[in-house]
Formats: structure tokens, sequence, C-alpha cells
């Protein structure tokens, strides 16, 4: 089951700055890891190669239409590089790498209308069944009105995205019943 908050998680790297925005929202889904080796960078790479189809379409859609205002579109897709060895500044597919630890990954991005950070944060809950959280927060912060203007719409879109693929990810694993 996929749960949605509207906070940063105590433990995110995200609250390490205290940097202030506009938006957030952070779902989270629980797997059963048991034999399965399961780290931060098997979810890092689940997360960037498990989005619905219908969402790599409208991502299509918007480079063509945001490219028209000057906005950063979306990176060709690149050859697959050692997540685990990637440092900050990097780019990782679709977005950069701000940060990381053991157990998180900070991607994202900085433009003219707004900037926004996705952390991807795998905390284990339960040593003896080996039960883990996974949790995808997004914090978006407009950089002027156009910012907002921009995520009026992609809000909804991005709320449903962002569910399906960590729903999408938690079915790779044994489900917790």
């Amino acid at each position: 089951m996929i749960t949605k908050h509207h906070s940063i998680p105590d433990s995110s790297l995200l609250k390490k700055d205290g940097e202030a925005f506009n938006y957030v929202d952070s779902f989270q889904g629980v797997i059963l890891a048991n034999e399965q080796s399961v780290d931060i960078t098997t979810v890092l790479k689940l997360f960037l190669s498990s989005g619905p189809k219908w969402g790599d379409h409208l991502l299509a859609i918007r480079d063509k239409v945001v490219a028209l205002f000057g906005l950063k579109v979306a990176h060709n897709k690149q050859k697959e590089p050692n997540y685990a060895e990637c440092k900050p500044g990097e780019q990782l597919g679709l977005f950069k790498l701000f940060d990381k630890s053991e157990n998180e990954y900070v991607l994202g991005e900085t433009d003219k209308h707004l900037n926004f950070k996705v952390s991807l944060l795998l905390e284990t809950i339960d040593y003896e069944s080996d039960k883990k959280r996974i949790t995808i927060t997004t914090a978006v912060k407009f950089n002027n009105i156009f910012g907002r203007i921009y995520f009026f719409p992609v809000k909804p879109i991005h709320g449903l995205l962002v569910k399906s693929t960590l729903k999408n990810i938690t079915q790779q694993f044994e489900p917790v019943i």
C-alpha cells in the first residue's frame, strides 16, 4: 500500500540544509526484502526505470512545449552509469545528483522558473522481518510567478506519476501482508 504525506521525513538529507520549499509531498511504500539484497542503489535504478509509459509520453510533450519558453528539457538517455560511484553534480538520467548517503539519493534540477529535489530514502523499519520503507519525497521551490503557473497543471499529474512509479518499484519485492 502506498501512503501520501506532506512533509519531509526527519531522517532525509532534504532537512539538513533547512531549505524552505513551497511544495512538498512524500509517498511511502513498505517492502519485505527477505533474501533479496535491497540497497538504495537498487531503489535508484528501479526509480529511473519504473515510471509508467504514459509518463514518458507526457514528458516528451512537456519538452516540446517548455523548449519554446527557454526552459530545460529532459536529457537524452545516456549509457547506464555506475550509480554507486556517482558523485553530486553528475547527471543520472533525467536528474542531476545533488546529494547522497548510504540510504538516500537526492536528485533534481534547477531552472529559471522553479527548482525541485526528489529524495529516494530507504529505511529498515523491522530488522527481524527485514521490512523496509521506501520513501519518495518531492520538494519544489518556485523562483517566480511562472514557476507557480507551471506547477499548477503539473501537480496532479506529478502525484499520479510518483505513486505509480513507487507502486511499480514495490511490486519488484515480496508484498507486505
